[in-house]
């Protein structure tokens, strides 16, 4: 576990209050953690589901038809 000390102005430490009682928190260092997470799963990459993963494979692992061109393909398909 990481400790910081850290500087918020008034209305930051409202929202981590707020935060704390809308989601039954027991301190405001969870408050920051759910935050984090959330910020986390909403702006940066995020981490593909396994599902997706199996879908990924199972398309991968299929047949495919190679064509030269368009023609070729309209052909194939009539």
């Amino acid at each position: 576990m990481v400790q910081n000390i850290i500087n918020i102005e008034e209305k930051e430490d409202r929202v981590l209050n707020i935060v704390k009682a809308k989601f039954g928190l027991k301190n405001k260092s969870e408050a920051v953690a759910l935050i984090a997470k959330v910020y986390e799963e909403s702006f940066l990459e995020p981490e593909l589901r396994p599902g997706y993963l199996q879908k990924l494979e199972k398309i991968r692992k299929g047949r495919y038809i190679k064509f030269n061109s368009v023609d070729e393909l309209r052909k194939a398909t009539s």
